[in-house]
């Protein structure tokens, strides 16, 4: 089994059959049928439904394709690792991130622009749990993360201190003061981030531990949404302070001290902890650094391990 026969192999499935793969790869359909063939042959294993003219995959096939995508992906980041030796502060850097953890990157990513614009960025969206898995399957170089990994291949290094934070519209009851109880929160209408999270687990807890009733009807799937959702005057909102300083500069929001609600949240950089990470990815480390120990307080940077 080599790399051309998973290429091949590939092809046939992402283009749902042998004749638009042979296309694909500028060959002919028997050279790809040929090469699919010598691959089953080696494995011992069938891996397209030849009943479908689609491509369909085989249960062997849907096993092979995780791994041959990953083993392409290595291929790739190999040959961007060898351009990048000969071309001095060239290259990619990938970093996979969420609406709320992006938001940390945009001042870095700003600095770091300027000192290497040749460097091609790339920002993947994606949700938390399941950013780790695309570190580890190297779809993504770095990662931003508000909890930390537990799997041991990957390693973790604290770069932000955030807190939820309590806020209501400019025109709320509450708006004048400065500092309440949970207690006070008990006829309120909470608009929810619909996306379950150890800190959304945790809010949960500790109002029913106080005793607290939680009104939440209505839950939205953006943070953007909530806050505009509030802004207007439709109930209040616990999110993280990172997402709404803008907000609070315009009087947009108002920020409310509930002493019981101040959880820390903790951002951290997150990558592989084996293999040698790119010139581009361990400049942006190196940024990272610098912009903590310059502006410190919120700004760290701390390995965990």
């Amino acid at each position: 089994m080599d790399l051309f026969q998973l290429e091949t192999f590939l092809a046939v499935s992402r283009e749902g059959g042998f004749s638009r793969a042979a296309k694909k790869l500028f060959r002919t359909q028997p050279a790809v049928s040929q090469t699919v063939r010598k691959l089953e042959a080696e494995l011992g294993e069938t891996l397209f439904d030849r009943s479908s003219r689609e491509g369909t995959l085989t249960d062997a096939g849907q096993v092979l394709l995780a791994y041959a995508e990953h083993l392409l992906n290595l291929r790739g980041e190999a040959r961007i690792a060898l351009e990048e030796l000969r071309q001095m502060h060239q290259g990619k850097l990938s970093i996979a991130a969420n609406e709320y953890t992006c938001l940390y990157l945009l001042p870095l990513l700003d600095q770091y622009r300027r000192l290497y614009p040749a460097v091609k960025i790339t920002v993947q969206r994606a949700l938390a749990s399941r950013i780790p898995a695309e570190v580890l399957s190297h779809n993504a170089e770095l990662a931003v993360l508000s909890f930390r990994p537990q799997d041991q291949a990957l390693r973790s290094v604290v770069v932000y201190r955030d807190a939820l934070a309590f806020v209501v519209p400019p025109h709320h009851p509450l708006a004048s003061a400065r500092r309440i109880s949970i207690r006070q929160l008990a006829a309120e209408y909470f608009v929810a981030h619909n996306v379950p999270s150890p800190y959304r687990r945790r809010v949960l807890e500790t109002f029913q531990r106080r005793r607290v009733p939680l009104h939440m009807p209505v839950e939205l799937p953006t943070i953007e949404a909530i806050k505009k959702f509030v802004g207007a005057g439709n109930g209040v909102a616990l999110i993280p302070r990172l997402c709404v300083e803008s907000e609070l500069r315009r009087g947009e929001l108002v920020h409310i001290q509930v002493p019981e609600l101040n959880f820390e949240r903790r951002l951290r950089l997150v990558y592989r902890a084996h293999g040698s990470l790119s010139h581009a990815a361990r400049a942006f480390l190196k940024v990272c650094h610098s912009r903590a120990e310059r502006h410190g307080e919120s700004q760290l940077y701390h390995l965990e391990r």
